[in-house]
């Protein structure tokens, strides 16, 4: 699918650039779960979630780690790395609702971020927000207790996903958490002891 004008009004993006994206890239309707990166992959395409949510995670053996969430508006910053320096990505991209996703050749990146400053302003602020976002995450992993992580997580994942019920298995979580599934159904039994969520048929309920 080409890309039309009405399509890029969750980016500050000039009707110049617009014109420029509508000639060459291209616009992609991914339904939930669907691989959009998988590590050893290169990178051809730089993606910019229009609608829905995309989760970027690493994967050890068994064991994944949630990396960051790509909100509309935002690119995937692993990806833009292994373009820039012509690497194989390090992580895994997974829809984690049905999504629309625009998709930019990479030699039209490197053209455009010389001509366009808002397309380098776009990445600069990405790669403040990721290298926020590990930091935070590394010292959450190192230095939380896992009832906090998986309460925060769910108020997270909750916000941003604008969900009331979060439709997710404890072993997803697991996963995401880098833990066992065991460790988060105990955990979620005393968050719920201690009425901060509540497990109800459809999923899991935030109640503060």
């Amino acid at each position: 699918m080409n890309p039309d004008s009405d399509q890029f009004s969750s980016l500050d993006f000039s009707v110049r650039l617009q014109e420029e994206i509508k000639k060459f890239a291209l616009i992609k309707e991914v339904p939930q779960n669907a691989e959009l990166m998988h590590e050893g992959q290169f990178v051809n395409i730089i993606p910019i979630v229009l609608k829905g949510l995309v989760k970027v995670f690493t994967r050890h053996e068994d064991k994944e780690l949630l990396l960051y969430y790509i909100k509309p508006g935002e690119t995937c910053i692993i990806s833009f790395n292994a373009a820039l320096s012509n690497s194989a990505s390090k992580a895994y991209a997974v829809s984690e609702e049905d999504s629309k996703i625009l998709l930019i050749p990479t030699e039209k990146i490197f053209v455009w971020m010389k001509e366009f400053p808002e397309l380098n302003s776009l990445f600069f602020q990405q790669y403040n927000n990721r290298y926020n976002e590990l930091i935070e995450m590394v010292n959450k992993v190192l230095f939380e207790k896992m009832d906090k992580r998986l309460h925060e997580y769910l108020k997270t994942k909750s916000k941003i996903s604008q969900k009331n019920i979060l439709k997710i298995s404890h072993q997803q979580i697991a996963n995401d958490l880098g833990t066992a599934r065991e460790v988060v159904t105990r955990v979620l039994k005393k968050l719920e002891h201690e009425k901060k969520v509540i497990q109800v048929k459809d999923g899991i309920k935030v109640l503060r």
